[in-house]
């Protein structure tokens, strides 16, 4: 598979790590040689430097040869012209990434005419998972699967927990749960029965949504019975544009806190039914005037990771039940679990998520990067000549940092065991850590349909 990504900033460079974690060939361009040689002391790749719009790069990058171009220039419109270019050339499939909310409103225009075949909006996308998220109403971050049966939950293991200090095998009150990974001090484990559960860390808890809700009565992790009803977001960038939007249209009262004054002035004009504030964020006195306190949710989207994660952590001593941040920087993600807020969410792993779902073909569902982005969930269907089928899962000599957390067969959800037997048409839901991909590949890859399926065809 060869694959060139225009583009070296914190989205190309994500992609490029994890692309070559599936050994495919990829090539990186961007017009900064000072980034390009600080990826090459991170990972293996191939860069090149110059403009990805220039034609003579593109041929003697071999374009024409090339299975996937993914287009992440800080510029919409000079993604927009590479992938046009890239489709001229030969290139088989491409991918933009567009944010501008104009544009987004010509997308199928934009696609039609210029031969984009997909578009990524990290801020879109970002702004549509929190919506999810507050609607959900729960006080722990939480992701369904399999059409909303399947849900999994993170659970922080504090002081004096009953997990603290046991093995995995030795837990009670997790009847028809599976703990699939593990968050501890910023690395993901896929845990074992031998495996000791230590406090501060972070279990990822997988299992139909019924016994999801049994575990959460028993440890007392009720859902907020109060409706969300008023939201404050801190940040008028294109996230908190998108979601202040989409809110209002679900009849929620919405503060918009911006502190540019022409920016404050153009989003009062675009959003009719949002209560839109020329202000500081970060004055405690005007988020008091404005009622904190008595929001059931609030969002720091600034363009300042910093401020995003103090802000959220002030709601959250205000008393404000459901407090998220946007970040950006990676390291940032890795300290999450330590904090009390909610849930910070990180576009570029939502934007890398859409693409390698994208990427893998049609009996790929869903894919979701855990935090950190040292391993993902794989939600997929399972081919009829997959090499796998009609055999004990115990038979299979998985890697230790694969597991299969779910298995759902003609409606029914499955915990698998070393004797369970996965056949074709299931639905799994598969952990797996970055460096086991390669060995995920072999074991599922789809033989036919979706887009660029033969991305886990070929060597």
């Amino acid at each position: 598979m060869k694959v060139a990504i225009i583009g070296a900033g914190k989205l190309g460079y994500k992609l490029a790590e994890l692309m070559i974690l599936e050994d495919i060939d990829v090539t990186l361009v961007d017009k900064n040689p000072r980034v390009l040689e600080r990826i090459n002391e991170h990972i293996d790749v191939l860069t090149v430097e110059g403009n990805g719009i220039d034609i003579k790069l593109l041929k003697n990058i071999g374009i024409s040869s090339c299975d996937l171009l993914v287009a992440t220039t800080d510029s919409d419109e000079t993604n927009t012209v590479i992938c046009a270019l890239a489709k001229k050339l030969g290139c088989k499939f491409n991918i933009a990434r567009i944010r501008n909310p104009e544009y987004i409103r010509q997308l199928d225009f934009i696609k039609t005419e210029l031969g984009i075949d997909h578009i990524v909006n990290p801020d879109l996308d970002t702004a549509k998972l929190i919506e999810k998220y507050l609607l959900k109403q729960y006080i722990y971050h939480t992701t369904d699967f399999v059409s909303g049966k399947v849900r999994i939950i993170d659970y922080y293991i504090g002081y004096n927990s009953y997990f603290s200090g046991k093995k995995v095998k030795d837990l009670e009150g997790l009847d028809n749960l599976l703990i699939a990974a593990i968050s501890r001090d910023g690395n993901i484990i896929i845990p074992h029965g031998s495996t000791e559960i230590q406090q501060d860390d972070v279990m990822y808890i997988i299992g139909e949504n019924k016994n999801i809700d049994t575990f959460k009565e028993r440890f007392n992790l009720s859902t907020v019975d109060k409706e969300i009803e008023n939201v404050m977001i801190v940040g008028g960038s294109n996230i908190g544009y998108y979601l202040s939007e989409s809110l209002a249209k679900q009849r929620i009262a919405v503060k918009l806190i911006e502190q540019d004054k022409s920016r404050a002035e153009e989003l009062s004009n675009k959003l009719e039914n949002v209560l839109v504030i020329h202000g500081d964020g970060t004055d405690i006195n005007l988020l008091e005037e404005e009622m904190l306190s008595d929001m059931d949710a609030f969002i720091g989207t600034t363009g300042f990771d910093e401020q995003n994660l103090l802000m959220a952590l002030m709601a959250k001593q205000a008393g404000v039940n459901n407090s998220l941040a946007k970040i950006s920087r990676e390291n940032y993600a890795k300290l999450i679990d330590r904090l009390e807020i909610d849930a910070a969410i990180n576009p570029i792993y939502v934007t890398a998520s859409n693409i390698l779902k994208h990427i893998r073909g049609g009996k790929v569902i869903s894919v979701s990067l855990l935090i950190g982005g040292d391993g993902e969930v794989t939600e997929l269907i399972v081919g009829k000549n997959s090499p796998f089928i009609n055999k004990p899962l115990a038979e299979l000599n998985l890697p230790k940092g694969i597991i299969i957390g779910t298995i759902v067969r003609d409606g029914k959800v499955i915990i698998p065991k070393g004797d369970s037997i996965i056949r074709a048409d299931d639905r799994i839901i598969v952990f797996c850590l970055n460096e086991d991909t390669p060995t995920l590949k072999q074991f599922f890859s789809p033989k036919k349909g979706g887009i660029l399926s033969e991305l886990w065809n070929r060597n």
